[in-house]
């Protein structure tokens, strides 16, 4: 079977063109020192975001949330083109390219700063572009000759495609897909890729993603890394395991970070075909690279597409995954937040412009309230072992970590009730999944019904609902409905619920409240309702037309308590 060579370089080719990602070098690479991600260590990948949309994220969700970082897609000037592949073929090195010019990026990343949210930028530096033609800032250029930057001395003698992984110059010397290969041993190529770095480090940029490393040898990127304003700066590397293959993401441990793409796909393994009992010694346990130099992830652009890991079309799998990553203490997590896709080439909606999430395609995973709720907890928990674990032997996890967090899992298809025991000191907490308070005793215990595919998960930082630590969706509040609909839709589509009281629209669906669909194929919502009130409800199907479909059979029917909300989170479209 061919080997794919992942990464922001997946490759699609049309046409005479090729598409995207990797290739080059050679050597081993010296002893340097990583910087580490900081105390809040998990960064939010806004794929193929304008760099004007990240910065109303980083003031609006990222920073609220806790993410420490947010990684950007390439900002140089890149071959013309919908696809999204396109940012990853290089035409120059200026910030020219789809997403914003450099002004746009220079207040981004003062506004991220503002934010409390540091900037990765993902650096192509492996190769430039294939084909002839003009870059999005204007540049012309052709394959081995891109005016003013390279020409073809400047570029690896092998001008065939890479076809063997098990040999390590063909990896590195040679081209992915056509992409014209840098030879990044040669000392002029090693000082224009570090001046580009440079001048994004001179706009305030953090730290790097580096695509394709696994194609340029670890001691050419320590070279370059060396000649950085800042030899330290944050530094992660994406090398691709592959069994048996000359190159290892070992190699790169001494340079910086490193990604480790086992993560996700044994995250996808356990969670669609095994259990997560099995994930108590997940990490370094099952072979990984050592945790405090791993960035690890449930799914990333090019993954996500080519199905080696989750992706958002897994529903409630793909949401828990990102909750057992940020609850779990291997590596640092990067949280992929894009679009919907169907044409796995196709480019981002609108250019990049995020007028709203959940609207035009864009999935927005950072912002769902399973995952960005984690993040807190996350930060929390830091430098704690995991503790107090448990499970059914089935797809039914909870465990600790120490005296600062807590989270069980449930996902089986039916609720599961019990006592938990913790490490926790006693007290009232707000379950950040759901929003509902929750009491832990005096000896650590607290019971609750974790419904099928959801979580339940607790930490110090948030002790009351609506206060400090945890800021409740819209529509949350002491008493009323927790609607949970499973229901299919097409793109434009949304589930609405309407019913016979005015927060749900008065069965007028102009006015009936749209649910959540980031647990997709799961639309959620809380509805304020008095105490006590009863109430009948229906869901309906809305497009982007204003066509109404209603669920078939009678009105559903519900009564809210005393005290809390009534859950009503299995229900099932009627079609």
């Amino acid at each position: 079977m061919a080997r794919r060579p992942l990464s922001a370089a997946l490759a699609f080719v049309a046409g005479a063109a090729a598409a995207l990602v990797i290739p080059t070098g050679f050597g081993t690479a010296p002893a340097a020192q990583a910087a580490a991600p900081g105390d809040r260590d998990v960064t939010a990948v806004m794929f193929e975001w304008k760099f004007a949309s990240i910065a109303k994220a980083c003031t609006d969700t990222l920073g609220p949330a806790g993410y420490g970082y947010v990684q950007v897609s390439p900002p140089q000037e890149h071959i013309q083109g919908g696809q999204w592949w396109t940012s990853y073929q290089p035409v120059s090195y200026r910030i020219a390219g789809r997403l914003g010019d450099r002004a746009a990026f220079s207040a981004m990343v003062n506004t991220c700063h503002s934010a409390g949210v540091k900037v990765v930028a993902d650096a192509v530096i492996n190769h430039m572009a294939a084909g002839d033609g003009t870059g999005t800032g204007g540049s012309a250029y052709t394959k081995y000759d891109y005016p003013g930057l390279y020409s073809g001395s400047d570029l690896d003698d092998c001008r065939a495609e890479i076809t063997d992984y098990n040999d390590r110059a063909n990896v590195q010397n040679c081209e992915l897909v056509g992409l014209a290969d840098l030879d990044t041993g040669e000392d002029y190529v090693r000082g224009r890729i570090a001046g580009y770095l440079n001048d994004l480090l001179s706009l305030g940029v953090d730290g790097f993603r580096i695509d394709a490393a696994k194609h340029m040898p670890a001691a050419d990127l320590a070279n370059i890394k060396s000649r950085l304003s800042d030899p330290n700066v944050y530094w992660k590397q994406e090398a691709i395991f592959g069994a048996g293959e000359a190159v290892s993401p070992s190699e790169y441990l001494g340079t910086g970070d490193v990604q480790e793409f086992r993560y996700g796909r044994s995250l996808k393994q356990v969670f669609l075909h095994e259990n997560l009992a099995h994930l108590k010694n997940f990490g370094e346990g099952w072979g990984f690279m050592e945790s405090g130099k791993s960035a690890v992830f449930v799914d990333n652009h090019d993954t996500e597409r080519v199905g080696d890991t989750l992706n958002y079309k897994n529903g409630s799998a793909y949401t828990l995954a990102n909750v057992f990553m940020l609850a779990w203490p291997y590596g640092s997590p990067d949280v992929h937040s894009g679009y919907e896709f169907s044409d796995h080439a196709a480019g981002p909606p609108n250019g990049g412009q995020v007028n709203a999430c959940y609207s035009d395609g864009w999935k927005c995973q950072h912002d769902w309230r399973e995952i960005s709720s984690m993040v807190g907890l996350r930060n929390a928990a830091r430098g704690r072992a995991v503790t107090d674990w448990w499970d059914d032997g089935g797809d039914r996890i909870a465990f600790g970590r120490g005296d600062k967090a807590y989270v069980a899992i449930n996902h089986e298809g039916s609720e599961l009730t019990r006592t938990f025991q913790t490490s926790l000191p006693a007290g009232d907490y707000c379950d950040v999944q759901s929003g509902n308070g929750v009491s832990v005793d005096g000896s650590g215990r607290f019971t609750a019904t974790v419904p099928a595919g959801t979580a339940v998960a607790l930490h110090v930082n948030a002790r009351t609902c609506g206060g400090g630590g945890f800021d409740p969706d819209p529509g949350d509040g002491p008493s009323g409905a927790s609607f949970g609909v499973s229901a299919t839709t097409q793109p434009g589509q949304n589930i609405h619920v309407t019913g016979d009281q005015a927060a749900l629209g008065n069965w007028n669906p102009a006015l009936a409240p749209k649910l959540d669909p980031a647990a997709y194929p799961v639309w959620k919502l809380d509805v304020n309702l008095p105490a006590g009130t009863s109430f009948a409800y229906k869901y309906v199907r809305k497009d982007g037309d204003g066509n109404v479909t209603w669920e078939s059979g009678a009105n559903r029917t519900a009564t809210v308590p005393a005290s809390g909300k009534v859950t009503l989170t299995a229900d099932v479209w009627r079609g």
